[in-house]
């Protein structure tokens, strides 16, 4: 029998297989992983994402030093949709670029048009000073920090406004990232540069730009799967792009009803140019290809 000393200096070695040589999923597990994935978000994974899906996995096989696409997937069963490694495999396999101003046509439109049109309604009377926007499905923050930029920038007063600007994400990694409120220079690069001067400050990575308080203080972040319903007071405007692919029809109707009954009564839904959701939204007045005002 060793004494404690010594078994406090051993040091157990895990053998980890060699990831680096694993194949692609079989179809099976590829069909037991969609499965897995669906159920708990909603998102499809098609069988032609099996290259996809076995270069992620092999990421989080690295990660865990699990052996096995089998063992892991066992391994993601027994976890709640809400612990580390779920979060983790999930920002593996949905992952996709964003960045700041996406969308240039839309970001111009929200500037001149709409933020004009809520300040008149503000100067003539016919609407409070407050402003509430949900960025759906918001990634690191990027179009939440985007919208306070145009409002910090262009709405006459906006210190004397009640702004509130929610962003929600599935990814408990990726709330904290936006709660952080820095970008990189790649995620910066279509930011005007006199916002970069007024709103933001490099930081100590001098490839880093970090958001200053004026926009911070109109922002929050939370996670949120947007196949449940937002338990929220509702939006004068939600965003919803960029997300919509990763759903099947069922799962998009599901999602674009919780988004929508989130809008308040004359709001305004600002979806991607591709997100397909006219079929959803037919009671709703079309302004734009990509913009919906709700009855």
């Amino acid at each position: 029998m060793k004494d404690a000393s010594t078994t406090a200096n051993m040091q157990v070695v895990v053998p980890i297989a060699p990831i680096g040589n694993l194949e692609q999923v079989t179809d099976k597990e590829l069909r037991q992983f969609a499965d897995l994935i669906y159920s708990r978000t909603g998102i499809r994974v098609s069988p032609q994402k099996k290259t996809l899906l076995s270069n992620r996995l092999r990421r989080r096989l690295r990660q865990t030093g699990i052996d096995s696409f089998t063992a892991y997937f066992e391994h993601l069963k027994k976890l709640s949709a809400g612990h580390a490694e779920w979060d983790a495999f999930l920002q593996e396999i949905t992952t996709h670029e964003t960045y700041l101003f996406r969308d240039e046509q839309q970001w111009t439109w929200f500037r001149n048009a709409y933020l004009e049109e809520v300040s008149a309604r503000a100067r003539g009377g016919k609407g409070p000073k407050t402003l509430r926007l949900w960025s759906a499905a918001s990634s690191t923050g990027d179009e939440a920090y985007t919208a306070a930029c145009c409002i910090a920038a262009c709405l006459p007063n906006a210190s004397q406004w009640t702004i509130q600007i929610v962003g929600t994400d599935i990814g408990a990694g990726a709330i904290e990232q936006a709660k952080a409120g820095v970008f990189g220079e790649r995620a910066m690069r279509l930011v005007p540069e006199d916002y970069r001067r007024r709103f933001f400050t490099k930081a100590k990575d001098a490839h880093l730009w970090q958001a200053k308080p004026v926009l911070r203080h109109m922002v929050a972040f939370r996670q949120h799967n947007l196949m449940q319903p937002l338990r929220d007071r509702p939006f004068d405007m939600a965003f919803l792009k960029n997300v919509l692919i990763y759903f099947d029809a069922a799962s998009k109707k599901t999602v674009v009803e919780n988004v929508r009954a989130a809008i308040r009564p004359g709001g305004l839904l600002l979806a991607g140019a591709a997100e397909g959701i006219t079929d959803y939204v037919r009671d709703f007045q079309r302004l734009q290809p990509w913009l919906y005002r709700s009855p």
